[in-house]
């Protein structure tokens, strides 16, 4: 039975976790895409950060190649990374495993990343892969799908979730609201912009679970 699984690793053992070093209240999420034998991964986005530099905030890593800003909107920006053929990480072993990524959000704690095996198998075939090459990769959910999961895929990250719950407590969706992004902010440590694109993302997302099951149900009837 296709099998899905959720894994994390520290956010300095991932190419892209240099960003955290310059901006620790960003957000990177990768592309989703099925792992091919002369791609991988080529897109990401950065959220919550207001500058056209983006670039500069990313350190030298034996695993990047070449990295190019592709697009900016407001506090969110494309880029395309080229990855170091050798380099020998999490992404190489999804391919080598055949195991597709259906999604990678980055914190400044830690990246999560969420994958698909046909079977159990290939989840536990790839975490024996991560082991055997020293990479600390830690296994925090694993289920097997139901028809409703294979139509809405997209879950909350933990720090849409964080801002989600914490913004609903305060009373930030209520009219008159009352409380603001600021001060959202300001009770979590990180700024403005960055609370703006959890709490976007992460309403986004719900509303899209919400919907694929909704019109799921009524093709059903």
């Amino acid at each position: 039975m296709a099998t899905e699984a959720t894994v994390t690793v520290p956010s300095e053992t991932f190419p892209l976790g240099t960003v955290f070093e310059a901006l620790p209240d960003v957000e990177v999420e990768i592309e989703r895409i099925i792992p091919g034998a002369d791609v991988i991964i080529p897109y990401f986005w950065v959220r919550g950060v207001p500058t056209d530099d983006i670039t500069t905030a990313f350190s030298d890593h034996p695993g990047v190649k070449d990295l190019r800003l592709i697009d900016s909107i407001e506090d969110e920006h494309l880029l395309r990374v080229e990855w170091e053929p050798d380099y020998v990480g999490i992404l190489t072993t999804l391919t080598e495993t055949g195991v597709p990524l259906v999604g990678a959000v980055g914190t400044t704690e830690q990246w999560t990343f969420d994958i698909r095996g046909d079977t159990q198998e290939d989840i536990a075939a790839f975490m024996r892969l991560c082991r055997e090459r020293d990479i600390p990769v830690t296994l925090t959910a694993l289920h097997a799908l139901t028809p409703v999961e294979t139509v809405s895929e997209k879950t909350l990250t933990d720090a849409q979730q964080e801002i989600i719950d914490l913004a609903y407590e305060r009373g930030y969706f209520e009219s008159p609201r009352q409380v603001t992004m600021e001060e959202l902010g300001e009770e979590l440590g990180i700024s403005q912009q960055a609370v703006a694109s959890r709490l976007r993302r992460g309403t986004k997302s719900i509303l899209g679970q919400t919907l694929s099951a909704l019109n799921g149900t009524s093709s059903s009837t």
